[in-house]
């Protein structure tokens, strides 16, 4: 009888393709499945009984900012946690590298970390940092277009000029040369709302002979939104490329309701274009405190203040209370801050959430000192809440938005499935106890229900504790994105 390094038997598989689980067991050699079902005529020294369990390709997170924390925190409990074993860094047009700071660290960069951080000027020197780190999860990253407007331009307020534009057009196709997933803006923030259309379309030319993909922030995601989408398929349309819409909503409670129009928006542009989107499962959004979103009808939770530390976890309300101001004088007075916004209605949100189209991204903020609980809770939240509670979609539905899909989505080829050949990346779970616990009150909490967590061949996680052992390496884009 052939030996294994690892034989994971027993199990329910759900492979990641949305079809229906089956029994069998599944065998790892060299980091990778070597064989499914009939790997009853494998033995290992190291053989784990999975009592029936849910086995599923690890959880790929679209949507994190995890860029310089998976490097200072190689061991990323937050996400090893939940299951998930890659994550896509460089979103929101923010990302690690290439970056070269001449002044301070523009809004919204400084949710990544403090400007010491920022060490990797070029693509390359952050590929080496991640792969030296060896964090213990795999990691694949974007460009993110605020980084290169940072690199090329004195002041961000401004549209780029045509040589500031080819500069950052020759730090894209490094970073593509050296493996970079694509291109992220994100145009919301006034570091980047100055950019005109074209000047990402300019940009955006250089993906399509890469096979790269364009990822965006919306310009809008207020009222808007529409119209941001609209931009969102021009860029896709003029550069030939698929468009992802960074963790789709409608948020502003005058917006409300406007969840089904922004779907049939995308499944009508999806009829001539790859366009997919994420989201998480929370009706609260989170990033840095920004003055055109205060609304007193809204609560909105201080994250962390440079000015008034002390703050952190009192909401907007409380503090103008307390100082006799309004709401936006007191905004005013704790930037640079960071804060949660309960400004989605859910309805809105589990509309976009059950798409077939939308992937899981947690959009975590893993420097915040009081996180949205989405850091530590999303991936179990959808499996434990949004499916075997509410029935939004099937279990083999959400774990095809967690994996299949974003593999398919994001070119990476040999992840997403329990498939033999493909490297074993693989989640064992509790089907019928995984749930999230991580609170708005208490949010840095390890989810419950997911048993053992494999990166790359390498058990990593077991019984709620990190074994230790990382094998978590960063991913190059291999091929062109395919559709779902």
């Amino acid at each position: 009888m052939p030996i294994c390094d690892t034989l994971i038997r027993n199990v329910q598989i759900v492979d990641g393709s949305g079809g229906e689980p089956y029994a069998g067991s599944v065998a790892i050699e060299g980091g990778c499945i070597c064989a499914i079902r009939e790997s009853g005529l494998y033995s290992s020294p190291n053989t784990v009984d999975g009592e029936g369990k849910v086995l599923a390709p690890g959880f790929i997170d679209v949507h994190t900012h995890d860029d310089l924390y998976l490097i200072y925190h190689p061991e990323m409990l937050p996400k090893l946690s939940q299951g998930v074993t890659t994550v896509v860094v460089g979103n929101c047009g923010i990302s690690a590298a290439p970056v070269q700071l001449a002044g301070e660290l523009p809004d919204p960069m400084n949710l990544l970390g403090e400007a010491d951080a920022f060490r990797y000027p070029t693509f390359a020197a952050y590929v080496g940092a991640v792969n030296e780190a060896q964090p213990s999860v795999n990691v694949a990253a974007l460009v993110g277009h605020t980084a290169l407007r940072n690199n090329h331009m004195d002041r961000l307020d401004r549209i780029a000029t045509a040589s500031e534009t080819d500069g950052m057009r020759a730090q894209l196709r490094e970073a593509l040369d050296h493996g970079a997933l694509g291109l992220s803006t994100g145009l919301a923030y006034l570091s980047a709302n100055s950019a005109s259309t074209e000047e990402v379309m300019a940009l955006a030319e250089a993906l399509s002979p890469a096979g790269a993909i364009y990822t965006t922030h919306l310009r809008s995601e207020s009222e808007a939104v529409l119209q941001a989408m609209e931009e969102a398929y021009r860029i896709g349309r003029h550069a030939k490329v698929p468009v992802v819409i960074s963790h789709l909503k409608c948020a502003g409670i005058d917006n409300w309701g406007l969840g089904n129009d922004l779907l049939q928006s995308l499944d009508t542009a999806r009829r001539g274009q790859e366009i997919s989107c994420d989201c998480y499962p929370y009706a609260a959004s989170s990033s840095t405190l920004d003055l055109r979103q205060v609304d007193e009808r809204v609560t909105i939770m201080i994250t962390w203040s440079d000015q008034y530390p002390e703050l952190a976890g009192q909401t907007l309300a409380q503090i103008a209370q307390a100082w006799g101001v309004s709401h936006l004088d007191a905004a005013r007075r704790l930037q640079v801050a960071g804060a949660i916004y309960h400004s989605i209605s859910e309805d809105d949100m589990t509309a976009i959430l059950g798409h077939p189209g939308t992937m899981i991204g947690s959009d975590g903020l893993p420097n915040d000192p009081l996180p949205h609980p989405r850091l530590w809770g999303t991936f179990p939240r959808v499996l434990g809440y949004y499916s075997r509670e509410r029935k939004l979609f099937s279990l083999s539905e959400a774990v095809r938005k967690m994996t299949g899909l974003p593999a398919q989505r994001f070119g990476l080829t040999d992840r997403g499935f329990v498939r033999e050949g493909y490297s074993a990346d693989l989640v064992l779970l509790n089907a019928g106890t995984v749930r999230d616990v991580a609170t708005f009150g208490d949010p840095s909490r390890v989810a419950e229900g997911i048993d053992a967590v494999w990166v790359n061949g390498v058990l990593s996680y077991r019984n709620r504790t990190p074994t230790g052992q990382r094998a978590g390496r960063f991913l190059p884009r291999k091929s062109k994105s395919r559709p779902e």
